[in-house]
């Protein structure tokens, strides 16, 4: 084993002769912003020999920010900034505030609700004085500072993984008491970062729990002629604006002046190995992403176009539920309960795409598993 270096492959010990300091080549390196709304935000700096480089928000839930393949930036920035929890408003806005915490690679949703807004039956948590929950757009998660548990770089030999773990505890008397430990990792030399997610109810109340991930692509991965591809059996639901406006979901087009959000909700195909996957691939091929997920802990997903001038994103959404939310998956049936101890565990990957070979393979791959309608 080896690890490919600028493109050399060099043992651990011949790399360890050719530099004082291995963080010249890779390595994980604790942060602190400290400037306008980020200031006080605690984050981890990771980057790999390959090129690959992003940011582990400790202080906004482990969520990951700013994103970079050899200097152009791969995850969507919106202007808000890493807004520091403290300044977050919950319940403002029609519960519409956590739209002022969205920036960056990812904004998970959760723990016990994600999207829109609403107000639930409380009777579970035999609290006479709170009958019901209010819920904002996506919940709190991301407004929860983390708990860091381990940061750095983990060698086996010639291997080494770049590693950011930590916890984010969601929790209130008389309500719920949910965990979410968080690991980050990248190879020493890799072009993927992997996410591990294990949610566990600390509490002895019968809890809902729903989650989601905000993965955000922007300029120059999303671009005109940008393409969406994915293994779709069909688009289950969609928002009005995609009849208004008529934009393709599967091309992108130029940024749009006032462009109304369009999102839908597709149906996918899991690959043999029970993975959903799907992919952004610019329109000349040279660059894109792949994210990869296990279909059966997060079977739904949508499909987020915010193309308006100055905001321009693609958002790859994860999802444990449908667009329909927490009032009727409780009413049909598939809202997840969490006993006292039981877990959840999330696995996602997200892959750079570098070069015509690399985007055609994903491409194909996915073609393989099923198309997806014009």
């Amino acid at each position: 084993m080896s690890l490919n270096v600028f493109g050399e492959q060099l043992s651990a010990a011949a790399l360890r002769e050719r530099t004082g300091d291995l963080a010249s080549v890779a390595g994980v390196r604790e942060i602190e912003l400290t400037n306008g709304v980020e200031r006080g935000v605690r984050a981890f700096q990771v980057r790999t020999s390959a090129g690959l480089e992003f940011e582990v928000l400790v202080d906004r839930a482990l969520d990951l920010g700013a994103a970079r393949f050899r200097g152009v930036p791969v995850g969507w920035r919106s202007g808000n900034g890493f807004r520091h929890p403290g300044l977050h408003e919950n319940n403002d806005e029609g519960g519409l505030s956590w739209l002022r915490a969205l920036d960056g690679l990812l904004v998970s949703g959760g723990l016990d609700h994600t999207l829109f807004g609403n107000e639930v039956d409380a009777d579970h948590y035999r609290y006479p004085p709170k009958q019901t929950v209010a819920h904002g757009l996506h919940g709190r998660l991301t407004a929860i500072p983390g708990r860091l548990l381990e940061a750095g770089e983990v060698w086996d030999g010639d291997r080494c993984t770049l590693r950011v773990r930590g916890e984010v505890v969601q929790a209130t008397s008389f309500g719920e008491h949910l965990r979410l430990t968080r690991t980050v990792e990248a190879d020493f030399d890799g072009l993927e970062l992997r996410l591990t997610d294990v949610v566990d109810n600390l509490g002895f109340e019968r809890t809902p729990h729903m989650f989601l991930y905000h993965l955000n692509f922007g300029w120059p991965i999303v671009d005109a002629g940008t393409e969406f591809v994915a293994p779709i059996a069909e688009t289950t639901w969609q928002s009005d604006s995609v009849k208004e406006q008529g934009v393709s979901y599967r091309v992108q087009p130029d940024p749009q002046p006032g462009f109304v959000e369009q999102v839908y909700e597709h149906r996918l195909v899991p690959d043999a190995a029970g993975r959903h996957r799907v992919a952004l691939i610019r329109g000349d091929s040279t660059l894109g992403v792949e994210v990869t997920w296990d279909a059966a802990t997060m079977p739904c997903f949508f499909e987020w176009q915010n193309l308006r001038s100055g905001q321009y994103a693609v958002g790859l959404e994860p999802s444990t539920h449908h667009v329909a939310g927490d009032e009727a998956a409780r009413a049909d049936g598939s809202m997840i309960w969490l006993e006292h101890g039981e877990s959840r565990t999330y696995r996602t990957t997200i892959r750079v795409l570098d070069g015509t070979d690399a985007t055609s393979s994903a491409r194909d791959a996915i073609r393989r598993v099923a198309g997806q309608p014009d």
